[in-house]
């Protein structure tokens, strides 16, 4: 079943379980692939979708970070709320041992020297682990080791 399938049928099932805020959020995120699609006559793949849904997950962060700095707690939960709603159709995330053998391993294939090769690195980690680790944090990691 794709990541799509998945979206519809959890659509259905919040339908059918009137659950507003999770039916809100998957139709949401439906509808932001179906602007891709339609923008890009292409049809997205899993990898596709990944990328758009951590991408929302990140903008409901921002949201949510600035609805605490304006002391909006009400509008803050909500945006968290979505996020949890998003991410349970995110792949599990890596462990910090997982990403640290595979930085790893993606230094020693692209034979990284120095910072001049960081954008190798990131190349190499990039569909590894996109949806499933912090891409700042990652590459905060990568800067450390080739220092």
């Amino acid at each position: 079943m794709t990541l799509l399938e998945q979206l519809n049928q959890a659509m259905k099932d919040a339908m059918r379980a009137k659950d507003k805020l999770r039916l809100g959020t998957i139709r949401m995120a439906l509808a932001a692939v179906k602007q891709r699609e339609v923008d890009e006559r292409i049809e997205l793949t899993d990898t596709d979708v990944i990328v758009l849904l951590t991408k929302m997950v990140k903008q409901r962060k921002d949201a949510a970070s600035q609805f605490e700095d304006a002391e909006r707690q009400d509008l803050a939960d909500t945006e968290k709320a979505e996020i949890d709603v998003i991410q349970s159709f995110l792949p599990q995330p890596l462990t910090a041992d997982e990403l640290d053998d595979l930085i790893q391993q993606a230094m020693q294939d692209t034979q990284a020297a120095g910072m001049q090769d960081m954008g190798k690195v990131m190349g190499w980690l990039k569909p590894k682990v996109q949806g499933r680790a912090d891409m700042g944090k990652l590459s905060g990691q990568i800067k450390a080791k080739l220092a």
